[in-house]
């Protein structure tokens, strides 16, 4: 049998690169890890023990402290896959737009970001995973079998993470989250720790006017030609 491979997926937010990998796990019989969900609750924390003020000016100090004491795990629940801070089940509330508004300021210092890779590596370490994030291709994982990098415009991302927000009961302006896209594309772009952007040898696709059967399609016909 043929050894498993590592699969990182990287791109900007909203790009529905959790779902194309989750997916794709699935399909393969791989494990899924969101490094996303990661970030977000580190910024979870930093805000229920109010380490970033309403400005986003972070108390590093004390969070780059804290950041042993922060354990995260991910657990199943059926076919869905909860994120767990210090073994509280934390996935709904890291999605909100509070956290969404917070998360690219933390995930830009470099103590959270070292942290994290870390632990990245070590739940990676044996292969058989499917991994997004911003940076797996390019700093988690270089050496990574099979590296895609997801894009769309920000129109579209925008509108996707709208109507997600309204499903889930929150009262969001789609001018709000058009911001908010374009804002994290700026720090995620900017920051001098890991800056988000495509591997010389990942593969590109653009899903802004792909249905999700086209992408997933595509995903698995590359990790196909890998295997």
């Amino acid at each position: 049998m043929a050894s498993k491979i590592t699969v990182a997926i990287d791109g900007y937010s909203s790009t529905g690169k959790s779902t194309m990998a989750k997916w794709l796990a699935a399909e393969v019989g791989y494990r899924y890890i969101d490094s996303g969900a990661m970030y977000r609750a580190v910024t979870l924390y930093a805000m229920r023990n109010r380490l970033i003020d309403n400005n986003r000016n972070v108390d590093q100090v004390r969070l780059t402290e804290a950041l042993t004491s922060i354990r995260i795990d991910f657990c199943r629940d059926g076919n869905k896959q909860k994120t767990l801070l210090n073994g509280e089940n934390v996935e709904n509330e890291i999605r909100m737009m509070d956290v969404s508004s917070n998360v690219s300021v933390i995930a830009a210092i470099p103590e959270v970001r070292h942290r994290l890779v870390a632990l990245q590596r070590e739940l990676g370490k044996d292969g058989g995973i499917v991994m997004d994030g911003r940076d797996i291709g390019t700093t988690v994982f270089p050496d990574a079998q099979l590296k895609v990098f997801v894009t769309s415009s920000a129109e579209v991302r925008a509108e996707r993470r709208y109507k997600e927000l309204l499903e889930k009961g929150e009262k969001v302006a789609y001018e709000d989250v058009l911001a908010n896209v374009v804002e994290r594309d700026h720090i995620d772009e900017t920051r001098d720790e890991s800056p988000l952007r495509k591997a010389d040898d990942a593969l590109l696709i653009d899903n802004s006017h792909l249905s999700r059967e086209e992408q997933n399609q595509w995903l698995l016909d590359r990790f196909n030609e890998q295997c």
